[in-house]
């Protein structure tokens, strides 16, 4: 069930005033045109559910007690009450490598929610789970259990309070929300994990976060002041420390938070020299809960004794914590050393240099990334070694910070073996190399050639000056069990990192694994060290908490938990009294996925759709908001479903066939990847590239088999169909399409927005020009010019001046003799065998010229991109598909190989990428050759456009691409002085950009045409066609996102 609002629409994402984005985002799951349920319903599920290793769930909850539940539930909260089906798939998997698919989902709107939530699941006895991020790698963010997303609505900074160096926030607010927000202070909230970019302040607290600066700032618990909590049984109290004074006053005044406080007074009291004895004196001592902070010299401090409980005790309203001095300038010395356990050996002495940070990183992390060709750039900035040490320094001044690194690397060249270094103080190098050490998890999964590696094992601490003896000794341990990872990690905390490729497919592997974790657990805590030193317990390290505290003091873990959740439905399973480790897994024994008979080929993943549904392992940087391309429906609407991550959850859920149903029939399924744009940033900008544009057209062709589609995949998709007939009348189709009246009627018909203003056919196809031109008298070598079909139909200047300035190359011009589409609109719908028809006619027309080895260049990135990546995988067998795939190039990307040197064009430009061109081409090549012409341009950083072919015409769609445009590219673009050249090569960004702003947007085969014609000359020179392409427009804009979704509320 899903909470239903008025009119009985089920709520997407945020409503607004009006014709709103999350009304349009509904109609496109809810208002579409339905089959026959009976046809849904005779389809039968890809598998069977599968019989797992085993089970844990301690309070089964029957779908008929769910469902009153969530009515109850539904009745009272202002926020979403999310029980359906394909809800519960979402969040049944975090990060780690277990699955408990929940009782019900509720995304809580402010804090009266969270205690109706409380109280009604009280009522129902049903188990409670706080969430955040969902990035968790422990277990801690899966059960069977009602899952409250607080950064969905609860995700705001209350208060900065600059004076005092604290700051208020709700639970889902993220980290870097806030350090962004404190930075304009010149202060920060110090512990950074690697998932700050989206990673939750309330999962921090949760896990007992800490990242690269713990060094100098500590962990979670060593930055919270005080909390906002309530408990199951509903009481609500700010915790935080508690003068002696104050302890005995609250326990006089009695009732139920004075039984809390004398039970924790009882604890300190009886286990407090045990506390002192069994506790690591580590920086990194994250396992158990933090029973050392009601210590009194510690402050009796409630709430940090809270911080790392990972939702088992309280659920938190809103926390007050402490903020740090940032430094404003840093310089980053990295030092390189034979191999990463010398590169431990010599923490203890970097150390003493007082670093803000110190990393650490081995060669089989670089060797990772290597096989998945990722960073080359940042990669070749390290200094020759096979284990490097990164050690920041901060200061106020670039001087200070960069005296600091060259006093340590004066005492280091004292040595008689001293390290390789190397220093930056430049904000994008030493940004470049922090993504290396950023990247480490994505790094080192689903590594080509390699078995999966899983957490599990990912962050024991040790005292920092054994980080080298440690890991030797560890080492050692890998090869005895024959597993293999990178090391890399907080060195300078002692916390080492790795993600190991456990076999979990067979109960004899798991019996290894589980002997591996005992005899590496024997090994850390031999050196006076922690089972966790950043992620937490969970469920994967749990039980082996008697040994690290001792059974005594894992009953007092059991006590504490009993004082603030005396009847155990607070995350029940995790930490205490936790179910087993090799219990839930998600790709345990049993696992079988199905072999699916598909389109697509998917060879990077053994030729299995399966496998790569699986790719996903929840690192969760698809919910950055605000960089790269990756996820622009997610960026727009902050919904789970609509970013990579969630629809890939949904197709794995929707192979394991409960609790999706209906196999590609899933309804679910579809509404999740209906919203994806096809962007393919996910290609690119996620660790493990998931392909999911790839993932949907294979969905899509399976789930309309034989079935109607929208009307707009009809009007869209067969946009070649539809320009070839309109292009023997274009003047008809214009009036058709550009007449009031006639042109409503025309969008009603084919699913179109109103709003939307519909492209002019050209008068004269680019074809029909190029076959009627005086022949060339070039001749050079023969290249081929790819003429798509926006391009050729509607807007064939660009391909007109690609054809000057090839030639002015010194290259002779060819066109293919039919005409032919790459069927890049017909992906995005799933018109599958459609598609692979028309790559079937360009391969047979192309074969000429493949076999003289004519390159294929093309001007749209979408087309290009067509040949690079669909074309090879829907025609794994067949050579001429690898040589098109390889020897297609992009205009920009041709001219910067052959060496092209364009005349000087000395004019401001802004530049935006096409998201196709960003993930398969990439960009480099294009900002050498606009620098070569001399342009002062600046590539925007804005992700997708928001158009992407058909979506942004699609009626049902259109405001959450008119929302995606305005996040960043359209406010750029309006901002930009009217002389300013406005660059993209796509025939969507342009059409967003004119549309939404009036101006006129270039292809960079238009600007380097303009510099051969006009050179350095002024903007009034410039005949009227140039100088029109860079005013504003006069064409009024279709409606602002602002105004036409209106935000969150």
């Amino acid at each position: 069930m899903t909470k239903q609002r008025e009119h009985g629409s089920v709520p997407s994402f945020p409503r607004a005033p009006g014709s709103s984005g999350a009304e349009a985002a509904r109609a496109s799951t809810d208002g579409r045109d339905r089959q026959d349920p009976r046809r849904d319903a005779a389809v039968l599920p890809l598998a069977p559910p599968r019989v797992r290793h085993s089970h844990s769930n301690r309070y089964a909850f029957s779908s008929a007690a769910a469902a009153v539940l969530a009515q109850d539930l539904a009745a009272h909260l202002d926020g979403e009450v999310c029980f359906d089906d394909g809800s519960r798939a979402l969040y049944a998997t975090d990060g780690s490598i277990y699955r408990q698919v929940p009782i019900g989902v509720v995304k809580p709107r402010h804090a009266r929610d969270v205690e109706e939530v409380l109280r009604i699941c009280r009522e129902h006895d049903a188990p409670v789970l706080s969430r955040g991020g969902g990035t968790s790698l422990a277990g801690q963010c899966c059960n069977t259990a009602v899952v409250m997303d607080f950064s969905y609505h609860l995700n705001q900074i209350v208060e900065i309070d600059v004076q005092n160096r604290r700051a208020r926030i709700e639970p889902g607010c993220v980290l870097d929300d806030l350090r962004d927000e404190a930075e304009k202070h010149h202060l920060t909230f110090g512990p950074d994990p690697s998932t700050h970019a989206h990673n939750t302040l309330g999962g921090m607290i949760g896990n007992n976060s800490c990242g690269v600066h713990s060094v100098m700032a500590g962990r979670t618990a060593d930055n919270v002041h005080a909390l906002e909590i309530v408990t199951y049984d509903g009481l609500r109290m700010r915790v935080g420390p508690t003068s002696e004074e104050e302890l005995e006053a609250i326990i006089r005044e009695g009732g139920r938070r004075g039984e809390i406080y004398a039970g924790l007074k009882s604890i300190r009291d009886r286990y407090a020299d045990l506390i002192r004895a069994r506790y690591p004196k580590i920086p990194r001592r994250v396992s158990g809960y933090n029973l050392d902070e009601l210590l009194p010299e510690n402050g009796f401090n409630v709430a940090r004794a809270l911080v790392g409980t990972e939702g088992t005790c309280v659920t938190i309203l809103e926390a007050e914590v402490r903020l740090v001095p940032s430094p404003p300038v840093r310089s980053l010395l990295v030092l390189g050393y034979p191999d990463v356990f010398e590169a431990g050996d010599h923490v203890p002495q970097i150390l003493s240099f007082d670093p803000v940070g110190l990393e650490g990183i081995d060669d089989a992390l670089i060797a990772d990334m290597k096989r998945k060709d990722m960073h080359p750039k940042d990669r070749a900035l390290l200094p020759p070694g096979g284990g490097w040490l990164m050690v920041e320094f901060g200061g106020d001044s670039k001087e200070e910070a960069d005296g600091k690194a060259r006093k340590l690397m004066a005492a280091l060249k004292q040595q008689e073996h001293p390290p390789s270094m190397k220093l930056f103080d430049d904000k994008a190098e030493e940004g470049m190399l922090w993504t290396i050490r950023e990247s480490g998890l994505g790094a080192t999964a689903r590594v080509p050639g390699q078995p999966d590696g899983h957490p599990g094992w990912e962050d024991a601490a040790v005292p920092p000056d054994k980080v080298g003896p440690y890991l030797r000794d560890f080492r050692k341990l890998l090869a005895k069990y024959t597993y293999t990872c990178a090391l890399y990690g907080h060195f300078g905390d002692g916390c080492i990192h790795c993600r190991i490729a456990f076999d979990l497919s067979t109960p004899e592997a798991v019996a290894q694994w589980r002997a591996f974790m005992d005899e590496a657990s024997d090994l850390v805590l031999s050196y006076g060290g922690s089972l966790s030193g950043e992620h937490g317990d969970g469920q994967v390290r749990a039980s082996f908490l008697p040994k690290m505290f001792g059974d005594e003091l894992v009953q007092a873990f059991g006590q504490f938990k009993a004082l603030w959740d005396p009847r155990g439905r607070m995350n029940p399973g995790k930490v205490v009294d936790p179910n087993p480790m090799d219990a839930d897994l998600r790709d345990g024994p049993g696992y079988q996925p199905p072999k699916l008979k598909t389109a697509f080929a998917y060879p990077a993943d053994g030729m299995s759709f399966a496998q790569a549904a699986r790719r996903c392992v929840g690192v969760g940087n698809c919910r950055n908001k605000h960089k790269n391309v990756m996820c622009p429906s997610y960026r727009a609407t902050h919904e789970e479903k609509w970013c990579t991550r969630g629809r890939s959850h949904l197709l794995f859920e929707m192979l394991e066939g409960d609790p999706l149903k209906g196999g590609w029939r899933s309804e679910p399924v579809r509404d999740a990847l209906d919203m994806c744009l096809a962007c393919k940033g996910c290609k690119s900008d996620c660790p493990v590239n998931v392909d999911m544009a790839t993932y949907k057209a294979e969905f899509m062709h399976h789930h309309y088999k034989g079935r109607l589609r929208p009307r707009a995949a009809y009007a869209m998709g067969r946009i070649f169909d539809v320009a070839r007939v309109a292009s023997h009348v274009p003047w008809l189709a214009n009036a058709v399409l550009q007449t009031p009246g006639l042109s409503h009627l025309a969008k009603a018909l084919g699913g179109i927005a109103q709003q939307r203003a519909m492209p002019r056919f050209a008068g004269e196809t680019f074809r029909d020009w190029f076959a009627a031109r005086e022949k060339s008298r070039v001749r050079g070598p023969e290249v081929l010019l790819w003429p798509d079909t926006f391009n050729n139909y509607l807007h064939p200047e660009p391909l007109k001046d690609a054809v000057g300035v090839l030639e002015a190359a010194g290259y002779r011009v060819v066109v293919p003799q039919a005409t032919l589409c790459c069927g890049r609109p017909l992906y995005a719908e799933g018109m599958l065998d459609k598609a692979r028809a028309q790559l079937s006619d360009i391969m047979d027309t192309l074969s000429p010229h493949i076999d003289r080895s004519v390159p294929v260049v093309g001007l749209e990135p979408s087309c290009v991109a067509a040949f690079r990546d669909e074309l090879p995988n829907l025609f794994p067998g067949d050579e001429r598909a690898r040589w098109l795939s390889r020897n297609t190039f992009i205009f920009s990307e041709y001219l910067d190989q052959i060496g092209y040197a364009p005349p000087q064009l000395r004019r401001k430009a802004l530049v935006h990428a096409h998201c196709h061109h960003h993930a398969v081409m990439g960009t480099d090549a294009e900002k050498r050759l606009l620098a070569k012409a001399g342009l002062d341009f600046q590539f925007l950083d804005a992700g997708c456009c928001g158009m992407a072919g058909s979506f942004g015409f699609d009626a049902k769609k259109v405001n959450v691409s008119l929302a995606i445009g305005e996040l960043e590219l359209l406010p750029a673009i309006r901002a930009a002085d009217p002389d300013t050249l406005i660059i993209t090569n796509g025939f969507s960004c342009r059409q967003q950009i004119e549309q939404c702003t009036g101006r006129k947007a270039l292809d960079v085969s238009q600007v380097l045409a303009m510099a051969l014609a006009h050179g350095t000359s002024n903007l009034e020179e410039i005949p009227a066609r140039e100088r029109e392409a860079s005013m504003p427009s006069a064409r009024p804009e279709p409606g602002r996102a602002g105004e036409a979704w209106g935000g969150r509320p």
